[in-house]
Parts: C-alpha cells; sequence; structure tokens
C-alpha cells in the first residue's frame, strides 16, 4: 500500500509531463536536478527567461514528495514570523516572511496562467486546536501573523465544528491566502509548461557524475552528459547519488489514506468550504476532500516499517473520532512519502559549487516555498544576483544525530498510534 503507484494522486492526475531521452547529450544555460516543484519551477523560470535548459529526473516527474503531499498550498513555513526572524535575523527574515506570504498567489496564478489540471481551491486553510494548548499556540501565532498584515483569522470552537463538521477541536486559525490543490497534477503541468517554454525534461536519468572545469559543469548519466553553465539541485529528501553534494536534513515519513467517494449527504457535512486542514498535535493529523468527495486523512509514520500495522488501525480510529458520521467508512488508498526536515525547520540553499546552488528543507512546506525557491534561484543564477536569492546562500548545512532523530520521530509515531489504537 506504500507503493508509489498505489497513491490516489497518482490514480487521479490528469496532466501529462512529456519527457524525451537524453540521447546525444546537451549543452545548456542551466541543468536542472530533480523534477519536483523546486526544479520545475527553476526550469520554467529559466526558459521563459530564454535561457536553454535541461532538466534531469532520476525517476518520474513528480515522484518523490511533490507527487506524494497532502495538497495543501499553504503561505508561510511551519515556524511562526517571530522564529523566521530569530534564525534569519530581522531583514533576511522579513523577506523570507514576505516572499513566503504571496506564495499561494504565485502558485494559484502559475496554475491559471499554465492551465495546469489540478482541481485548484483556493477556499483557504485552516490550522486546528486539538487542545487547550494547542488554541493558545494558535492565538500566539495569529498576534505574529496579524503583525506581518496577514488577512488572518482566529475561529471559536463552535465556528471550527461548522468549518471543518468535527466537534473535535478548540479552535481554529483560518488563512484564507491558501488553498488545496492536486499536488502531482501541479508539478506535472508546471513540467508540461517548462517544456512547452523550450526546456528539456528527462526522466529515468540519474546524475551519476558532477564535477566543474573552465567554468563548465559536465553532469555524466547512463544517457549521455550534459554540459552547463549553471547548476540547479533540487532533489530535497529524494537525492539519489552524488553523494559530495547530498544535502543534509532528517528524514520524517508522512503517511495518508483517502476514503471512497462519499454520499452527497456526508460530503455536505465535511468541509462545506472546501478548506484544507491539519492540527497542533505533536504527531500531526491532516485532513481535506479532494475533487471526487474523498476525505484524505494523513498523520507522521512510514506505512513501509514495522509501525505500519499501528499506523493504520491508528488513522481508522481518528477517522471516527473526528468524524462519528463516517465510522465504518472503508479505506481505498494508503501510501507515505518523506520530508526532508531542518532542526530549525528552515528551508536552506547551499552553494555546492561555482553557479551552482542547492535548495532542501522544505519541512513539509513544499509546494507553494518550493515554487517560489525554484524561481529565484533560477533567477539568481541567470543574472548573476544572489541578492535575488528567498534566503542567502551558504557554503554548507550539517544537521547531527539525523539517525537518532529520525528513529525518534518514527517510534514516537509509532507507539502514540498503537497506545491510541488499542486505548
Amino acid at each position: 500500500m506504500s507503493d508509489h503507484n498505489k497513491t490516489l494522486w497518482l490514480k487521479t492526475c490528469r496532466e501529462k509531463a512529456e519527457t524525451r531521452p537524453l540521447t546525444e547529450g546537451a549543452t545548456v544555460d542551466l541543468a536542472v536536478i530533480g523534477g519536483g516543484y523546486t526544479g520545475c519551477s527553476a526550469a520554467l523560470t529559466a526558459a521563459q527567461a530564454g535561457a536553454s535548459v535541461c532538466l534531469l529526473e532520476a525517476q518520474e516527474i513528480g515522484h518523490g514528495g511533490s507527487g506524494r503531499n497532502v495538497g495543501l498550498a499553504n503561505a508561510g513555513l511551519w515556524v511562526p514570523p517571530d522564529e523566521i526572524r530569530a534564525c534569519l535575523g530581522q531583514d533576511a527574515g522579513d523577506r523570507l516572511i514576505s516572499l513566503l506570504a504571496e506564495a499561494p498567489a504565485d502558485v494559484f496564478d502559475l496554475i491559471e496562467r499554465h492551465g495546469i489540471d489540478c482541481d485548484p481551491v483556493r477556499n483557504g486553510t485552516l490550522h486546528c486546536a486539538h487542545s487547550a494548548s494547542g488554541l493558545r499556540d494558535l492565538q500566539a501565532r495569529h498576534e505574529q501573523l496579524a503583525g506581518t498584515g496577514a488577512p488572518v483569522k482566529m475561529l471559536s470552537g463552535e465556528q471550527a465544528a461548522r468549518r471543518t463538521g468535527s466537534a473535535a477541536f478548540h479552535g481554529a486559525l483560518f488563512d484564507p491566502r491558501a488553498g488545496t490543490i492536486q499536488p502531482l497534477g501541479y508539478v506535472r503541468g508546471l513540467a508540461r509548461a517548462a517544456a512547452e517554454a523550450g526546456a528539456r525534461i528527462i526522466s529515468h536519468c540519474p546524475v551519476e557524475k558532477m564535477q566543474h572545469a573552465n567554468g563548465v559543469w559536465t553532469l555524466e548519466t547512463r544517457q549521455g552528459v550534459v554540459r552547463a553553465k549553471s547548476v540547479i539541485q533540487a532533489t530535497n529528501a529524494y537525492h539519489q547519488g552524488l553523494q559530495a553534494s547530498a544535502p543534509a536534513y532528517v528524514p520524517v515519513y508522512y503517511f495518508q489514506f483517502s476514503t471512497a467517494p462519499l454520499s452527497d449527504n456526508l460530503r455536505a457535512t465535511i468541509l462545506p468550504g472546501g478548506e484544507g486542514c491539519w492540527d497542533t498535535g505533536l504527531i500531526m493529523t491532516s485532513f481535506r476532500m479532494d475533487a471526487e468527495g474523498r476525505l484524505v486523512i494523513g498523520a507522521m509514520g512510514d506505512l513501509a516499517q514495522a509501525g505500519r500495522v499501528a499506523h493504520t488501525a491508528w488513522i481508522r480510529r481518528k477517522l471516527t473520532e473526528l468524524f462519528p458520521q463516517l465510522a465504518g467508512q472503508s479505506l481505498n488508498d494508503g501510501w507515505h512519502g518523506r520530508i526532508a526536515m531542518t532542526s530549525d525547520h528552515l528551508p536552506k540553499i547551499t552553494q555546492i559549487g561555482p553557479n551552482a546552488l542547492s535548495a532542501h528543507g522544505f519541512s513539509g512546506r513544499g509546494i507553494g516555498p518550493g515554487t517560489v525557491f525554484g524561481r529565484l534561484m533560477a533567477e539568481s543564477l541567470l543574472q548573476n544576483e544572489p541578492s535575488l536569492l528567498p534566503v542567502p546562500a551558504v557554503p554548507e548545512h550539517r544537521e547531527s544525530w539525523t539517525s537518532l532523530r529520525r528513529a525518534y520521530f518514527e517510534t514516537g509515531a509509532a507507539l502514540t498510534h498503537l497506545i491510541k489504537a488499542r486505548f
């Protein structure tokens, strides 16, 4: 059930990203490694600017997190504005906050401009308080976000119940800037648009070796060699090979299940406004409706590990706790994906060589930030202007105790789900 071929998004995706083999190789202005949101956004931006572009994807477009996530196009990051400023400083923090406040608008503008078939619904998102302490956290976030000019609104428990269809929450933080999409459809649509603008999109073509000499990057693959003036590595949590430039992060796994399409009566009782949701729990739960009326619900955990049984039992119980009217509903699809988490939950840009940048660490917020980072990294390299980057590039980024921290997240999620599923 955790196989990518079993994901709901792959089964319902209508967008197609036409790719072609590398054959004789290529010489381009920009080579992009990775066919997710960041890579496809960079390829589209560069191609529209008139640059020659070659994007190399080791699997299929959207194989990684871009084709497996919940599909919430959010504004900002997991961490509130004050923490962003504390990590980056006032000026750099304010710049990132401002850029990512507009990220949903960027996403939905691209969808409209390029006719991307990805079921866009821009009716906002609800960050739901699972407890009294969660409500206090949301109230603090509301104050900080409102201080930046964000049009967010706090909802009472009664208001949250009407908006979600669940009486389980103490309140919610509503963000009207955000929305939901079919995540695989969006990334494939970006790839299609990039190809239509002139980029070469090549799948099933992992880069096995990369080196720089005499002002030119050489990327070796089994299909051929790509030579480029500049390189963007956008592999995030699905990096394959090239260990010298592998991003440092803590791998955190997130799984999802979907119901069958609900009846009109049931559908009218759950998220009637079409918002996407997640809660304040330490082991976070997300839920949303898809275009055909399926409820998609997920949480932290790896379905390929020993905790799969506990995760599956827990999600069934959680579904009934949130929505008693769905007791007994079948769960037809289950899949998981990998998140690149950083210790401060902020994305990183590293300078992996001359005219070469790598971005990673979106910490579960890849749709909007990935789109923005890809665009600005491409613009920065093409214009040779580092100030265009959304965050300053650093020579390297390190994370400590990544294996232990991954074990902590996965074991904690599995134990929590096991205990709650049984009791």
